[in-house]
């Protein structure tokens, strides 16, 4: 049997139970070895978050404990230099071996803006794209992204076949949940309860995260 493992990358600013649920769906459906979450230390195409690397981490850690499939990876705090994808993913292949099947999990908001990526050409050579496809989802993309999706998609993602290589896609229904909302929520004083886990809730308003300044 093939190992397959699920990536999924964010800055988690923070954390909430549309990344959870959208990670635990793709886990059971897919029948994934494990599924990583992958924060972003240094993103690279935004400004740096409003809370630190570590209190991010930290949240990602007490969303996921316990919960079957779900890990943490935290690869990309060990760079001086920002969290490139395409770095990610060959530090994985180099450690897991050329076997590994290895699933990148993408919005598709962030398929469409794939050429705008560091050696985004790169990334089929280490992995899988697992497109998250949403109802709602109206962007198209680009010239270059579409000569790839029609060299390398395989319809259905349980046939995905090798450790890398081909595009698939996964339909999800939306939550309506973003961390954009939550830290406006949290700026305004008012309750986050059922939008994150309670530890992380707890976590935020332990250390005061995310409040308005004065």
């Amino acid at each position: 049997m093939v190992t397959r493992i699920g990536l999924f990358g964010g800055t988690f600013d923070p954390i909430h139970i549309g990344h959870l649920r959208s990670a635990l769906e793709v886990a059971e459906q897919l029948g994934l070895d494990e599924l990583r979450l992958i924060p972003g230390a240094r993103p690279p195409h935004r400004n740096a978050p409003q809370v630190s690397a570590q209190q991010r981490l930290e949240m990602v850690r007490l969303a996921v404990e316990g919960v079957e499939y779900l890990r943490v990876d935290d690869i990309e705090f060990r760079r001086e230099r920002p969290s490139y994808t395409i770095e990610t993913l060959e530090a994985l292949r180099r450690d897991m071996g050329p076997h590994v099947q290895l699933l990148l999990m993408l919005g598709w908001d962030a398929f469409c803006g794939l050429p705008g990526w560091h050696r985004w050409t790169e990334l089929l050579d280490h992995c899988h794209i697992l497109v998250l496809q949403r109802p709602d989802a109206d962007s198209e993309p680009p010239q270059a992204l579409c000569d790839l999706i029609a060299a390398r998609t395989q319809s259905d993602p349980q046939a995905l076949s090798g450790p890398a290589g081909q595009i698939t896609y996964i339909w999800q229904t939306p939550l309506a949940v973003s961390a954009t909302q939550i830290r406006g929520l949290l700026a305004a004083g008012k309750s986050v309860r059922f939008l994150v886990p309670d530890a992380v809730m707890n976590y935020i308003e332990t250390h005061g995260l995310y409040r308005a300044t004065t």
